[in-house]
């Protein structure tokens, strides 16, 4: 490719934008909504396929560029799948990281102490143009959740997760092999072929 293919990332996580161009790699250029005037999506639904589509749909109605929307989150089994679409904001307040994390260790604390912690991060990814969703990704990573805060890297619940195969946490592993084994780098993965023939 001569240049690098614009796509908006319709989230106003920065952490999440560079995530999404490292795994895309150079011959994409990613921006997201910090700093353009788009409007504040709700995310009203109830899987993450809703929320994803909703955000691409929305902001694809006010841009020419090609839209890519991921929605993703932490599902511990032992807690009915919780926090799931509501992980951002599972403690109530919107991408606040150590409140989420001491949610999830506070209700995992209730349980009986051989209570198994298998967990898993899952991302849906939405591509929408013009107000269309054109194709949709999913991926999942399998691991289980530790009892305290491990690591410094990453955001989110990374601190809290094994993922399966290692033992260190998604905030102590390097960036680089975070990227090749997460959630979203599996749906990116699966994603990726069709960007680059249709975009």
């Amino acid at each position: 490719m001569s240049s690098a293919t614009p796509i908006l990332i319709a989230t106003g996580n920065s952490h999440k934008t560079e995530e999404i161009g490292a795994i895309l790699g150079s011959q994409f250029s990613v921006s997201d909504l910090n700093g353009k005037n788009f409007p504040k999506v709700d995310e009203t639904g109830t899987t993450f396929l809703e929320n994803a589509t909703l955000k691409a749909v929305e902001i694809s109605k006010r841009t020419d560029a090609w839209v890519l929307s991921d929605d993703s989150g932490l599902e511990v089994d032992a807690l009915n799948g919780e926090p799931g679409v509501y992980s951002a904001r599972y403690a109530g307040e919107e991408g606040n990281d150590a409140a989420n994390n001491a949610k999830l260790l506070n209700e995992l604390g209730q349980l009986p102490a051989d209570t198994p912690r298998s967990a898993r991060f899952r991302c849906v990814i939405v591509l929408a143009k013009n107000g269309q969703r054109m194709a949709h990704f999913s991926g999942a990573v399998e691991g289980r959740i530790i009892d305290q805060l491990t690591g410094n890297a990453g955001f989110g619940y990374d601190p809290l997760f094994i993922p399966e195969g290692h033992e260190a946490t998604f905030a102590q592993l390097p960036s680089e092999t975070k990227n090749s084994l997460s959630h979203r780098a599996r749906a990116l993965a699966e994603a990726l072929p069709w960007i680059e023939k249709n975009i």
